[in-house]
C-alpha cells in the first residue's frame, strides 16, 4: 500500500474515487471517500516535534497536512452498512476555504454504485464534524434531511449530550444538524455505555467497542465474519483513536485528543488483539492508505505490515 508520504497537500486532486475494496470473510468492504481536507500538523500530532512528523506527512507553507474523509460500505449479504460520513455540506464558506473540503461522499458512493436508498445501518463513532457530516444533507431552501433515508442511525448518547454543552474546548466540532434531526424522528439509535457492554453487536457481524481519549465514547466498529472456507477475519475501523498511518507509534496523539494519556493507553489495549490476531485495520483519515494489517518492527514499534 502507498505510504502517507506520497500525499503533498499543496495537490489535493483525489485519483479514485473508491479509495479500496476487500473482503472480510463473506462481507464485502468497499472504502469511500468524502474528499480530502486540510488541517494544522501540529494539531494533529501533539507535542511530537515537527522534525519528526514531517517526515511521515509534508505540510504546506501554511503547515497543514492533507487528510482524508474515508466511510467504510460494509455489505454483509443481508444488510448494508455505511460507517463514517465524512464533512458533509454543511461548513461555512469560510471554514471550506481554510480546510478545502470537497464534499465528495455522494459521488463516491454512486461510483461504487451504492445507493443511498439501500442502505439500512449508519455507523458513527462519533459525533465531530468531520465524521457525520453526511448523516443530513442540506438543501438549498436551508431543509436538512437523511442522506440514507431507510437507515437506522447509531451514535452514542455521551456524544450528543457532550456536544449539547458546547463546550470552548470543542464546540466547534459538534454541529447539531448532523445529528438532531435524526433524533427528533427516531431514525437515529443512542447507544449507552451499559448497552454496548451488555450488547455490542449492530448487525450480526458488526460490533462496538468504547476506545475512550480521543473523546469520551469514542467507539471502535468491530467486522467479524467467517467465510465459506470455514477462516474467520476480522477488521476494525479505529476512528481517530488511530487517525492515520503516521499515527501508529502509541505516544504519537493529536491536539485534538481530550485525554491523550488515555489514548496512549487505549492504543496499546488495541494492539494487545489487532496485531497477534492481525486484524485488518481501517483508518479514518489516511486518504493513501485508507487499510492495513500492522506488524511490529524490530525496534517493538507497530508499523504498516510490508506484506499488506
Amino acid at each position: 500500500m502507498a505510504s502517507p508520504q506520497a500525499a503533498s497537500p499543496s495537490a489535493p486532486a483525489l485519483t479514485d474515487l473508491v479509495r479500496a475494496r476487500t473482503t472480510v470473510g463473506d462481507f464485502e468492504l468497499t472504502v469511500c471517500t468524502d474528499g480530502t481536507y486540510l488541517l494544522d500538523g501540529g494539531a494533529m500530532f501533539g507535542v511530537v516535534p515537527k522534525t519528526l512528523w514531517q517526515k511521515r506527512i509534508p505540510a504546506d507553507e501554511q503547515n497543514r497536512i492533507l487528510l482524508g474523509l474515508n466511510t467504510v460500505v460494509v455489505r454483509t449479504g443481508k444488510h448494508t452498512v455505511v460507517i463514517e460520513t465524512g464533512i458533509g455540506n454543511k461548513q461555512s464558506a469560510k471554514m471550506r476555504e481554510i480546510q478545502a473540503n470537497q464534499e465528495l461522499l455522494p459521488t463516491s458512493l454512486a461510483a461504487a454504485r451504492v445507493s443511498p436508498e439501500e442502505v439500512d445501518v449508519v455507523i458513527n463513532s462519533h459525533l465531530h464534524f468531520d465524521h457525520c457530516g453526511w448523516n443530513t444533507t442540506l438543501h438549498a431552501d436551508g431543509s436538512v434531511t437523511p442522506t440514507f433515508p431507510n437507515a437506522r442511525y447509531f451514535a452514542h448518547a455521551g456524544e450528543v449530550a457532550h456536544g449539547h454543552l458546547q463546550l470552548d474546548r470543542d464546540r466547534v466540532s459538534y454541529l447539531s444538524p448532523n445529528y438532531d434531526p435524526l433524533i427528533a424522528s427516531g431514525q437515529m439509535t443512542l447507544l449507552t455505555t451499559d448497552a454496548i457492554h451488555t450488547n455490542p453487536e449492530i448487525v450480526p457481524g458488526i460490533s462496538v467497542e468504547l476506545f475512550p481519549g480521543h473523546t469520551a465514547q469514542l467507539m471502535g466498529i468491530h467486522i467479524d465474519s467467517r467465510s465459506h472456507a470455514g477462516a474467520a477475519q476480522h477488521a476494525c475501523y479505529i476512528s481517530d483513536l488511530i487517525p492515520t498511518a503516521a499515527h501508529l507509534d502509541p505516544t504519537w496523539v493529536m491536539g485534538y485528543d481530550l485525554d491523550p494519556l488515555t489514548c496512549i493507553e487505549q492504543r496499546k489495549r488495541f494492539y494487545q488483539r489487532a496485531i497477534p490476531e492481525n486484524w485488518l485495520v481501517l483508518f479514518t483519515h489516511d486518504h493513501h492508505t485508507p487499510m492495513a494489517h500492522i506488524t511490529l518492527n524490530e525496534k517493538g514499534k507497530p508499523i504498516v505490515n510490508a506484506t499488506t
